[in-house]
């Protein structure tokens, strides 16, 4: 167990690192909110195929996922103020990569710079509360307000892109993400106060590399494959890749002397559940939200504005679920709790399946509003689980460890889903053009398009009288993958549940004085917040459950 440097009690110092931290992890987030519903316009302005618009998505996430865990050691190593004053540094020159895209490739270079100062953000504010209040009675409220930042972030960012865009270029939604971070840094280098957690503490650089490369192979292989042929030289070189890397990953953690994930929390059946329960409804749900983007701005023609009030209800019963399951914790088994959350996220996919081009807005509320309910219901009871489910002194590195999990399985959604649905599409847009009168070599030439270019790129066709009827077509083609994805994204849900049903048991605590911080406590709270709010889905998370996570308070 690291002991952290001695915290500032002074008051100023404690009100300083609040403002700091819950303004670092607002720059964290909102800019991935804004770019969620912002997918169809980036698309058709910089004439990117589905698999293009995957990565957009997958820049960010990739950074996120390779590097939280890192993350955390470096404020440990080098201090705390250093790492969070890099991670505002990165996102401001995300921002401002993105704000100057021309193409879709330096689009992805602004997303990446922008996931790595969230890789580095999130762990890092959550350090600096717990190095300022060593109370964990008292940090409950700190982290908080915390997560309230959080949310306020998730729930503004649709709708600041929705005004941005009902008046201008689609770039313009990263104009805040510059001047606020680079302002937070001026201000925190007066008054933010260090720490830092040495003894003991080592970069884990050979499981780095070896983690980066097998995530980054992965999640490519997919994309690519999915986009053209898994038989393809590159998808088949990626995909053996990322499970060299993987094997790398594996022995480089068992032979390390400061690994940054021990291998033997997979000993613990309740860490395993909830590790594979995030990654697999991860996956599933975020997966879900790039292709719900895509069908409000390609199937609904609603602008993003529209778009973004139909994703908050996703927000809103999230939030409104989060303080009662909070509370529920303590009298209702996590299992039982997971189980019943993953059956309504479940429940609300299927549901899905039935909606089409002319889908109300109030038909589609119910059926986000009880995916948010889901959500809210699962979210704080798994990684509170994980983190209770082994030895105290390991607690940080159980919350890391199942947050990086969550982030990888974030990655693979959009890369899989994506995948699916354009598969999916192109094999049925023959027939529904043919059924719509659209044959020859008109017919032709939008299939062609479409194969290379994708679904984005037939919308963009002047194809004069045609145009009405084809544009039908396509939008009967993506609900017919959109469905499918659906199907799949339902039962991905249901084998996490059964997974959940099947491993989780009541979670091995170990005892131990919670009063004193832990080296890579910082990183255990982080988990409670989603990897990727373009789904918005990490707004329940509770005070009570955050703090838990924190301090886990060990009790038989």
């Amino acid at each position: 167990m690291n002991v952290t440097t001695p915290a500032s009690g002074r008051p100023e110092r404690r009100a300083a690192t609040l403002v700091m931290a819950c303004l670092g992890v607002f720059v964290a987030y909102l800019p991935v909110t804004t770019v969620a519903v912002s997918l169809p316009a980036i698309q058709s302005a910089l004439h990117a195929s589905t698999a293009q618009l995957s990565w957009v998505q997958d820049a960010f996430v990739l950074p996120m996922a390779a590097f939280i865990l890192t993350a955390g050691v470096f404020g440990d190593v080098h201090g705390r103020k250093k790492v969070f004053q890099a991670g505002l540094l990165f996102s401001a020159a995300g921002a401002a990569v993105a704000l100057s895209a021309q193409s879709v490739q330096v689009l992805w270079i602004g997303q990446a710079f922008a996931g790595l100062g969230a890789a580095t953000l999130l762990p890092t504010t959550l350090a600096l509360i717990s190095h300022a209040v060593p109370d964990h009675r008292e940090r409950g409220k700190f982290i908080g307000l915390w997560a309230t930042a959080l949310m306020a972030a998730l729930a503004v960012g649709p709708l600041i892109a929705g005004v941005i865009l009902d008046h201008t270029s689609w770039r313009w939604i990263y104009l805040i993400s510059v001047p606020v971070p680079l302002l937070a840094l001026g201000v925190a280098a007066r008054l933010l106060p260090d720490s830092r957690a040495p003894h003991g503490r080592k970069l884990d650089w050979p499981g780095q590399l070896t983690a980066t490369l097998s995530i980054t192979a992965l999640v490519y292989g997919v994309i690519e494959g999915g986009a053209g042929s898994f038989t393809d030289v590159k998808v088949m070189v990626a995909l053996f890749t990322a499970v060299v890397g993987g094997v790398a990953f594996v022995l480089a953690e068992l032979r390390g002397e400061s690994p940054m994930l021990d291998l033997t929390l997979f000993r613990s059946p309740a860490f395993t559940a909830t590790t594979l329960v995030a990654m697999i409804t991860f996956l599933a749900l975020i997966g879900f939200f790039f292709l719900l983007s895509l069908y409000f701005g390609l199937v609904q023609q609603l602008d993003t504005l529209q778009a973004a009030w139909r994703l908050l209800m996703v927000t809103a019963a999230a939030i409104v679920v989060g303080q009662p399951v909070g509370r529920l914790m303590h009298r209702v088994a996590p299992r039982v709790l997971i189980t019943g959350g993953l059956l309504v996220i479940s429940a609300a996919l299927f549901s899905l399946t039935g909606v089409d081009a002319g889908t109300s807005f109030a038909s589609i509320a119910w059926r986000l509003a009880l995916l948010g309910l889901g959500i809210g219901t699962v979210l704080t009871p798994m990684t509170a689980t994980a983190v209770a489910s082994v030895p105290y002194q390991q607690a940080g590195m159980a919350a890391a460890g199942n947050n990086a999990f969550r982030q990888v399985g974030g990655a693979l959604g959009p890369a899989v889903l994506g995948a699916l649905l354009t598969t999916k599409a192109l094999d049925t847009l023959p027939g529904h053009l043919t059924d719509a009168g659209v044959t020859g070599a008109t017919q032709r030439s939008i299939v062609s398009t479409a194969d290379a270019g994708g679904l984005g790129a037939v919308a963009r066709m002047r194809l004069g009288a045609d145009t009405g009827r084809a544009l039908g077509a396509l939008g009967d083609s993506f609900l017919d993958g959109m469905r499918l994805c659906l199907v799949v994204a339902g039962a991905l849900t249901l084998l996490a549940a059964l997974v959940c049903v099947l491993l989780l048991r009541r979670p091995r605590q170990e005892s131990g004085d919670t009063s004193t911080p832990v080296a890579g406590a910082n990183t255990a709270a982080s988990a409670t917040c989603t990897p990727y709010a373009a789904s918005a889905v990490s707004a329940g998370t509770p005070t009570a459950a955050v703090s838990a996570a924190v301090d886990p308070t060990p009790n038989r």
